[in-house]
């Protein structure tokens, strides 16, 4: 019988590597790594990992990690790719806040890199999993943002009004 934390390592390095729907098809893929064990187990596993389910590209909910450098997919799409497939729901402003709304599972990674580009008129932003509020400078203009915002987010009509 393979160690707790071998096995731990072996879910983590599996859920990275492809996407699963279901607790049976981490119980399959870890029966071909060597690792026999109930779904009461695998259960207690992935809660103490912090794994939880999220919707993909394709809508379907899969098995993810939470934010951990080591095991990021290698195939793992940038926030402007994603959106180029309908992330971005609307954008509203108030006062030196902006409220952008993405579909399901799109604002963590979208914020993700608006917090790392350059945007004088950004103080940044906090993520939920389809709302992001990011904050303005005092003096940001809506249209400042609204430029910025398009380089990140493709489907993003520069022209429309933006309240």
């Amino acid at each position: 019988m393979k160690k707790k934390s071998t096995r731990l390592d072996a879910i983590k390095m599996i859920v990275s590597s492809k996407e699963f729907g279901s607790q049976e098809e981490l119980l399959q893929a870890l029966e071909q790594e060597g690792f026999k064990l109930t779904q009461a187990t695998l259960s207690r596993d992935l809660k103490q990992l912090k794994i939880a389910k999220a919707a993909n590209m394709g809508g379907k909910y899969i098995y993810v990690l939470p934010n951990n450098i080591m095991y990021k997919r290698a195939n793992e799409q940038s926030a402007s790719e994603m959106l180029m497939r309908g992330g971005f729901v609307s954008l509203q402003f108030s006062g030196n806040i902006a409220v952008i709304r993405t579909r399901p599972g799109y604002a963590s990674s979208m914020a993700y890199d608006i917090d790392n580009r350059e945007c004088g008129a950004v103080l940044g932003t906090i993520a939920g999993d389809d709302t992001i509020m990011m904050v303005l400078k005092e003096k940001a203009t809506h249209k400042e943002i609204v430029d910025f915002l398009a380089e990140i987010i493709p489907n993003l009509d520069k022209e429309s009004k933006w309240e």
